[in-house]
Protein backbone atom coordinates (compact mmCIF):
# COMPACT_ATOMS: atom_id res chain seq x y z
CA UNK A 1 0.00 0.00 0.00
CA UNK A 2 1.36 3.49 -0.70
CA UNK A 3 1.41 5.97 1.91
CA UNK A 4 1.52 9.83 1.25
CA UNK A 5 -0.40 12.71 -0.21
CA UNK A 6 -1.39 13.88 -4.22
CA UNK A 7 -1.97 17.55 -4.63
CA UNK A 8 -4.41 17.28 -7.35
CA UNK A 9 -5.92 19.18 -9.63
CA UNK A 10 -10.07 18.59 -9.43
CA UNK A 11 -11.16 19.32 -12.94
CA UNK A 12 -14.64 21.19 -13.46
CA UNK A 13 -17.73 18.73 -13.48
CA UNK A 14 -16.21 15.73 -10.75
CA UNK A 15 -17.56 16.12 -7.09
CA UNK A 16 -14.64 15.16 -4.42
CA UNK A 17 -16.42 12.20 -4.25
CA UNK A 18 -15.66 11.57 -7.74
CA UNK A 19 -11.64 12.20 -7.45
CA UNK A 20 -11.57 9.70 -4.55
CA UNK A 21 -13.46 6.88 -6.40
CA UNK A 22 -11.57 7.52 -9.58
CA UNK A 23 -8.05 7.49 -7.80
CA UNK A 24 -9.08 4.20 -5.61
CA UNK A 25 -9.46 2.78 -9.48
CA UNK A 26 -6.03 4.14 -10.82
CA UNK A 27 -3.92 3.42 -7.61
CA UNK A 28 -6.04 0.01 -6.93
CA UNK A 29 -6.28 0.74 -3.55
CA UNK A 30 -9.14 1.45 -0.97
CA UNK A 31 -7.56 3.85 1.76
CA UNK A 32 -8.29 7.40 0.30
CA UNK A 33 -9.93 10.27 1.50
CA UNK A 34 -10.04 14.08 0.50
CA UNK A 35 -9.22 17.07 2.59
CA UNK A 36 -12.28 19.36 2.34
CA UNK A 37 -14.67 19.53 -0.49
CA UNK A 38 -15.21 21.45 -3.36
CA UNK A 39 -18.17 21.93 -5.52
CA UNK A 40 -18.56 20.00 -8.67
CA UNK A 41 -18.44 23.21 -11.10
CA UNK A 42 -15.60 24.79 -8.70
CA UNK A 43 -11.64 23.83 -9.73
CA UNK A 44 -7.83 23.50 -8.12
CA UNK A 45 -6.36 22.36 -5.77
CA UNK A 46 -7.55 18.71 -3.70
CA UNK A 47 -5.22 16.89 -1.31
CA UNK A 48 -6.09 13.69 -1.44
CA UNK A 49 -4.66 11.24 1.09
CA UNK A 50 -3.03 7.74 0.65
CA UNK A 51 -2.91 5.10 3.11
CA UNK A 52 -1.84 6.19 6.66
CA UNK A 53 -1.73 9.33 5.48
CA UNK A 54 -5.29 9.56 6.00
CA UNK A 55 -4.87 10.49 9.01
CA UNK A 56 -3.81 14.07 8.03
CA UNK A 57 -7.44 14.46 6.20
CA UNK A 58 -8.96 16.15 9.33
CA UNK A 59 -5.68 18.18 9.70
CA UNK A 60 -5.57 19.61 6.00
CA UNK A 61 -9.53 20.35 6.26
CA UNK A 62 -8.78 23.05 9.26
CA UNK A 63 -6.05 24.80 6.65
CA UNK A 64 -6.49 27.67 5.57
CA UNK A 65 -7.44 28.10 2.29
CA UNK A 66 -7.12 30.28 -1.31
CA UNK A 67 -9.15 30.86 -4.02
CA UNK A 68 -9.84 32.76 -7.08
CA UNK A 69 -13.57 33.82 -7.43
CA UNK A 70 -15.54 35.37 -10.41
CA UNK A 71 -18.45 37.33 -9.03
CA UNK A 72 -21.06 38.01 -11.53
CA UNK A 73 -22.90 41.19 -10.42
CA UNK A 74 -26.40 42.09 -11.01
CA UNK A 75 -27.69 38.31 -10.85
CA UNK A 76 -29.19 36.48 -8.19
CA UNK A 77 -29.63 32.69 -7.79
CA UNK A 78 -31.02 30.30 -5.56
CA UNK A 79 -27.67 28.85 -5.32
CA UNK A 80 -25.86 31.93 -4.92
CA UNK A 81 -23.37 30.76 -8.33
CA UNK A 82 -24.59 30.50 -11.79
CA UNK A 83 -25.74 26.83 -11.74
CA UNK A 84 -28.93 27.88 -9.97
CA UNK A 85 -32.47 29.27 -10.71
CA UNK A 86 -31.92 33.45 -11.60
CA UNK A 87 -33.97 34.65 -8.64
CA UNK A 88 -33.43 38.23 -9.82
CA UNK A 89 -31.52 41.05 -12.12
CA UNK A 90 -30.70 44.28 -11.52
CA UNK A 91 -28.79 46.91 -13.56
CA UNK A 92 -24.96 47.36 -11.82
CA UNK A 93 -24.41 51.24 -11.89
CA UNK A 94 -22.06 50.75 -9.02
CA UNK A 95 -18.24 52.10 -9.23
CA UNK A 96 -15.29 50.56 -8.87
CA UNK A 97 -14.06 52.35 -5.92
CA UNK A 98 -17.77 51.32 -4.58
CA UNK A 99 -16.44 47.43 -5.35
CA UNK A 100 -13.49 47.86 -3.42
CA UNK A 101 -15.06 49.56 -0.48
CA UNK A 102 -17.75 46.87 0.08
CA UNK A 103 -15.09 43.80 -0.31
CA UNK A 104 -13.15 45.59 2.16
CA UNK A 105 -15.95 45.55 4.43
CA UNK A 106 -15.71 41.59 4.55
CA UNK A 107 -12.46 41.27 5.83
CA UNK A 108 -11.30 40.17 9.32
CA UNK A 109 -13.88 37.93 11.14
CA UNK A 110 -17.26 37.53 10.25
CA UNK A 111 -20.55 36.23 10.58
CA UNK A 112 -21.89 34.23 7.51
CA UNK A 113 -25.24 32.00 6.63
CA UNK A 114 -24.24 29.14 4.64
CA UNK A 115 -26.26 29.11 2.14
CA UNK A 116 -29.38 26.33 1.79
CA UNK A 117 -27.49 24.31 -0.90
CA UNK A 118 -24.76 23.45 0.75
CA UNK A 119 -23.96 19.53 2.63
CA UNK A 120 -24.71 21.44 6.20
CA UNK A 121 -26.95 18.84 8.64
CA UNK A 122 -29.81 20.20 9.73
CA UNK A 123 -31.82 17.62 11.96
CA UNK A 124 -30.27 14.69 10.06
CA UNK A 125 -31.17 16.42 6.59
CA UNK A 126 -28.35 17.73 4.10
CA UNK A 127 -29.57 21.30 3.59
CA UNK A 128 -29.66 20.81 -0.17
CA UNK A 129 -32.04 18.02 -0.15
CA UNK A 130 -34.54 20.60 1.58
CA UNK A 131 -33.67 23.21 -1.20
CA UNK A 132 -34.70 20.63 -3.59
CA UNK A 133 -37.76 20.09 -2.39
CA UNK A 134 -38.40 23.65 -1.79
CA UNK A 135 -37.90 24.07 1.60
CA UNK A 136 -35.94 26.31 3.51
CA UNK A 137 -34.99 26.62 7.22
CA UNK A 138 -33.34 28.86 9.29
CA UNK A 139 -29.75 28.89 9.33
CA UNK A 140 -27.41 30.09 12.19
CA UNK A 141 -24.31 32.68 11.12
CA UNK A 142 -21.18 31.08 11.90
CA UNK A 143 -17.74 32.61 12.50
CA UNK A 144 -15.67 32.49 10.04
CA UNK A 145 -12.15 34.45 9.14
CA UNK A 146 -11.44 36.30 5.91
CA UNK A 147 -7.84 36.94 5.59
CA UNK A 148 -7.45 39.08 2.56
CA UNK A 149 -9.39 39.93 0.02
CA UNK A 150 -7.36 41.10 -3.33
CA UNK A 151 -9.54 42.47 -6.72
CA UNK A 152 -7.37 41.33 -9.45
CA UNK A 153 -10.00 42.64 -12.04
CA UNK A 154 -12.99 45.02 -12.86
CA UNK A 155 -15.36 44.47 -16.32
CA UNK A 156 -18.59 45.51 -14.69
CA UNK A 157 -20.68 42.91 -14.71
CA UNK A 158 -17.93 40.63 -13.31
CA UNK A 159 -15.19 41.15 -10.64
CA UNK A 160 -12.61 38.85 -10.39
CA UNK A 161 -10.77 38.35 -6.79
CA UNK A 162 -8.37 36.49 -4.83
CA UNK A 163 -9.45 35.21 -1.28
CA UNK A 164 -7.69 33.88 1.63
CA UNK A 165 -9.72 32.02 4.23
CA UNK A 166 -10.61 29.93 7.48
CA UNK A 167 -12.09 26.51 6.69
CA UNK A 168 -15.87 26.42 6.46
CA UNK A 169 -16.36 29.86 4.59
CA UNK A 170 -18.54 29.77 1.37
CA UNK A 171 -17.32 31.83 -1.31
CA UNK A 172 -20.76 31.75 -2.93
CA UNK A 173 -22.33 33.30 -0.28
CA UNK A 174 -19.31 36.19 -0.22
CA UNK A 175 -19.85 37.11 -3.06
CA UNK A 176 -24.17 37.11 -2.57
CA UNK A 177 -23.51 39.11 0.30
CA UNK A 178 -21.08 41.56 -2.13
CA UNK A 179 -23.72 41.99 -4.53
CA UNK A 180 -26.38 42.81 -1.58
CA UNK A 181 -24.20 45.05 -0.44
CA UNK A 182 -23.69 46.88 -3.59
CA UNK A 183 -27.68 47.36 -4.04
CA UNK A 184 -27.60 45.22 -7.26
CA UNK A 185 -27.04 41.56 -5.82
CA UNK A 186 -24.49 39.56 -7.45
CA UNK A 187 -23.43 35.71 -8.00
CA UNK A 188 -20.25 33.56 -7.98
CA UNK A 189 -19.90 32.51 -11.64
CA UNK A 190 -16.32 30.96 -11.04
CA UNK A 191 -14.10 29.49 -8.64
CA UNK A 192 -10.50 28.38 -8.55
CA UNK A 193 -8.81 27.11 -5.06
CA UNK A 194 -5.18 28.30 -5.56
CA UNK A 195 -3.55 26.76 -2.43
CA UNK A 196 -4.76 25.00 0.61
CA UNK A 197 -1.96 24.23 3.50
CA UNK A 198 1.45 23.96 1.89
CA UNK A 199 -0.35 22.49 -1.05
CA UNK A 200 -0.62 25.36 -4.63
CA UNK A 201 -1.78 25.17 -7.78
CA UNK A 202 1.04 24.98 -9.69
CA UNK A 203 2.05 21.67 -8.31
CA UNK A 204 -1.40 20.00 -8.80
CA UNK A 205 -1.49 17.21 -10.90
CA UNK A 206 -4.67 16.08 -12.91
CA UNK A 207 -6.34 12.65 -13.00
CA UNK A 208 -5.33 11.82 -16.16
CA UNK A 209 -1.35 12.80 -15.64
CA UNK A 210 -1.58 10.34 -12.49
CA UNK A 211 -2.62 7.35 -14.65
CA UNK A 212 -0.17 8.58 -16.97
CA UNK A 213 2.50 8.30 -13.88
CA UNK A 214 1.23 5.11 -13.05
CA UNK A 215 1.24 3.33 -16.26
CA UNK A 216 5.29 4.71 -16.54
CA UNK A 217 5.73 3.82 -13.30
CA UNK A 218 6.49 6.82 -12.05
CA UNK A 219 3.87 7.57 -9.36
CA UNK A 220 6.26 8.26 -7.03
CA UNK A 221 6.76 11.78 -8.41
CA UNK A 222 3.55 12.86 -7.86
CA UNK A 223 2.69 11.50 -3.94
CA UNK A 224 3.92 13.89 -1.43
CA UNK A 225 5.38 11.85 1.80
CA UNK A 226 2.90 12.19 4.66
CA UNK A 227 5.84 14.33 7.12
CA UNK A 228 5.94 16.58 4.41
CA UNK A 229 2.40 18.60 5.71
CA UNK A 230 4.72 19.09 8.79
CA UNK A 231 8.01 20.52 8.07
CA UNK A 232 6.89 23.59 10.14
CA UNK A 233 7.82 21.75 12.94
CA UNK A 234 11.13 20.33 14.45
CA UNK A 235 12.21 16.66 14.00
CA UNK A 236 13.29 14.12 16.76
CA UNK A 237 14.86 10.92 16.29
CA UNK A 238 14.27 8.56 18.59
CA UNK A 239 16.69 6.35 19.74
CA UNK A 240 15.39 2.89 20.64
CA UNK A 241 13.60 3.06 24.25
CA UNK A 242 11.51 6.39 22.52
CA UNK A 243 10.96 4.27 19.97
CA UNK A 244 8.89 1.68 21.22
CA UNK A 245 7.01 4.11 23.46
CA UNK A 246 5.79 5.53 20.26
CA UNK A 247 4.56 2.21 18.60
CA UNK A 248 2.66 1.89 21.31
CA UNK A 249 1.03 5.29 21.44
CA UNK A 250 2.58 6.05 24.82
CA UNK A 251 3.91 9.92 25.89
CA UNK A 252 8.01 10.23 26.21
CA UNK A 253 10.47 11.91 28.33
CA UNK A 254 13.01 13.19 25.68
CA UNK A 255 16.24 12.74 27.78
CA UNK A 256 15.39 9.01 27.93
CA UNK A 257 14.02 9.07 24.49
CA UNK A 258 15.25 11.65 22.20
CA UNK A 259 18.65 11.10 20.20
CA UNK A 260 18.88 14.13 18.98
CA UNK A 261 16.69 17.15 17.15
CA UNK A 262 16.56 18.42 13.75
CA UNK A 263 17.74 22.25 13.23
CA UNK A 264 17.41 22.78 9.69
CA UNK A 265 17.41 20.85 6.51
CA UNK A 266 18.31 21.43 2.89
CA UNK A 267 15.13 19.50 1.76
CA UNK A 268 11.74 20.97 0.51
CA UNK A 269 10.11 17.27 2.48
CA UNK A 270 10.93 14.35 4.13
CA UNK A 271 14.46 13.95 6.04
CA UNK A 272 17.89 13.25 5.12
CA UNK A 273 20.41 14.55 2.41
CA UNK A 274 22.58 17.20 4.72
CA UNK A 275 20.73 17.91 7.70
CA UNK A 276 22.04 19.11 10.68
CA UNK A 277 21.22 17.64 13.83
CA UNK A 278 22.35 18.15 17.23
CA UNK A 279 21.73 16.78 20.87
CA UNK A 280 19.19 18.27 23.00
CA UNK A 281 17.77 16.94 26.19
CA UNK A 282 16.88 20.53 27.91
CA UNK A 283 13.19 20.42 26.74
CA UNK A 284 12.30 22.39 30.41
CA UNK A 285 14.22 25.45 29.67
CA UNK A 286 14.53 25.40 25.55
CA UNK A 287 10.86 24.34 24.67
CA UNK A 288 7.73 26.44 24.88
CA UNK A 289 4.71 24.65 25.59
CA UNK A 290 2.49 23.49 23.03
CA UNK A 291 5.04 23.40 20.49
CA UNK A 292 4.59 20.39 18.15
CA UNK A 293 7.29 17.88 16.66
CA UNK A 294 7.48 15.22 13.74
CA UNK A 295 8.86 12.12 15.21
CA UNK A 296 11.00 9.54 13.70
CA UNK A 297 12.60 6.40 14.65
CA UNK A 298 16.10 5.19 14.01
CA UNK A 299 15.81 4.97 10.49
CA UNK A 300 14.13 8.09 9.47
CA UNK A 301 10.57 6.39 9.41
CA UNK A 302 8.11 9.10 10.40
CA UNK A 303 6.11 7.24 12.86
CA UNK A 304 4.28 10.55 14.79
CA UNK A 305 3.21 14.52 15.89
CA UNK A 306 4.05 14.71 19.13
CA UNK A 307 3.82 18.01 21.61
CA UNK A 308 5.70 18.96 24.42
CA UNK A 309 3.68 19.32 27.79
CA UNK A 310 5.97 21.34 30.39
CA UNK A 311 3.71 20.97 32.98
CA UNK A 312 4.29 16.98 33.23
CA UNK A 313 7.86 17.14 31.27
CA UNK A 314 6.75 14.83 28.22
CA UNK A 315 6.25 14.78 25.13
CA UNK A 316 2.44 13.92 24.33
CA UNK A 317 0.98 11.95 21.02
CA UNK A 318 -0.93 14.01 18.91
CA UNK A 319 -1.65 12.26 15.90
CA UNK A 320 0.24 8.26 15.09
CA UNK A 321 0.85 7.59 11.28
CA UNK A 322 2.25 4.05 12.19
Amino acid sequence: MTDGIINVYKERGFTSHDVVAKLRGILKMKKIGHTGTLDPEAEGVLPVCLGKATKVCELLTDKEKTYQAVLLLGTVTDTQDTTGEVLETHLVVCSEEAVCEATARFTGDILQVPPMYSALKVNGKKLYELARQGIEVERKARPVTIKEIRIDEIHFPRVTMTVTCSKGTYIRTLCHDIGALLGCGGCMEKLLRTKVGPFILEDSVRLSEIEKKRDEGRLEEVIRPTDSVFMKYQALLLNETGEKAVRNGNPIRPELAVKTVLLETSLKEGTGGSDVWEKRTEFENETEDGMRFRVYDASRTFLAVYEWRREKHCLWPVKMFL
